[in-house]
């Protein structure tokens, strides 16, 4: 028989097969926790690693970072302290004016975002703030498009971590900010739908400011091994609540200081 470090190693990549056929096949599979939360939150990390590595072999390029469960009230709703990070891949990247094919998500929600494009590589694990700030190069308004592989939503943080950080699709503005001027702590944001608001935050829901979530991450990722580098997209946290979106929906955001962008769903 397999010794223990084998067969959670067996669990991990059975697990991570069961997400990419879920993605694949657009059919989101009972929550996971069960089955790994023994392992922690490492396990689900572990179980995201496994896919990224599967995606990068497979041809996927690796463009960008995602940080999640930035706001306290949900990082109380899950049971944990901090934040979660997840991948982004060029195929992730919707053009803002092209239709989001709802062939390409399963249970798609929408978030207002600050995305913050680096301009340096960033590959120290004690990343200070004044050297994050000299790397970036600019900022924009993002809709970053949730998905998750698990049924109805329900999800727990070893859930969410596995499943890539419920990453789905994004959309970047077209007009590029530089950062000198700019509040990102105190910047305002109203996300509407066909007109109406259904989300409004402002910078500081960012674990106090998209700066400070963006360190974090940045940070987090020299130590796993996967340093942001020049070029990347970093999505540095939802400033409202996520909202639900539906066929023929048109999303826009609009943040103090950053402009606006839209994701529009095909009918």
């Amino acid at each position: 028989m397999p010794d223990q470090e084998q067969l959670d190693q067996q669990i991990i990549e059975q697990i991570a097969a069961e997400l990419r056929v879920a993605a694949e096949t657009r059919t989101p599979v009972r929550p996971l926790r069960d089955r790994i939360s023994d392992g922690g939150v490492a396990a689900a990390y572990a179980i995201q690693e496994a896919n990224t590595k599967n995606a990068l072999e497979s041809g996927r390029r690796l463009v960008g970072r995602k940080i999640g469960l930035t706001s306290r009230a949900v990082q109380a709703q899950l049971g944990v302290d901090q934040p979660d990070y997840g991948m982004l891949f060029a195929d992730m990247d919707v053009p803002e004016g092209e239709p989001v094919a709802l062939d390409r998500v399963i249970q798609p929600k929408v978030e207002a975002e600050v995305a913050i494009i680096i301009g340096r590589d960033l590959p120290y694990p004690d990343l200070t703030t004044a050297e994050l700030i000299r790397a970036i190069e600019y900022v924009v308004p993002a809709i970053e498009i949730v998905d998750s592989r698990i049924a109805n939503w329900d999800i727990r943080i070893w859930d969410t971590v596995a499943d890539n950080a419920s990453s789905g699709l994004f959309v970047l503005g077209a007009v590029p900010r530089k950062l000198e001027g700019l509040d990102l702590r105190t910047c305002g944001m109203v996300m509407e739908c066909r007109g109406e608001p259904i989300s409004v935050g402002a910078g500081i829901a960012c674990l106090g400011s998209p700066i400070s979530a963006s360190l974090w991450l940045a940070q987090v990722m020299a130590r796993e091994g996967r340093p942001l580098v020049a070029g990347d997209v970093l999505l540095s946290g939802a400033l409202g609540p996520m909202a639900a979106a539906a066929a023929g929906d048109v999303i826009e955001a609009r943040i103090n200081g950053l402009g606006s962008v839209k994701a529009a769903f095909a009918g």
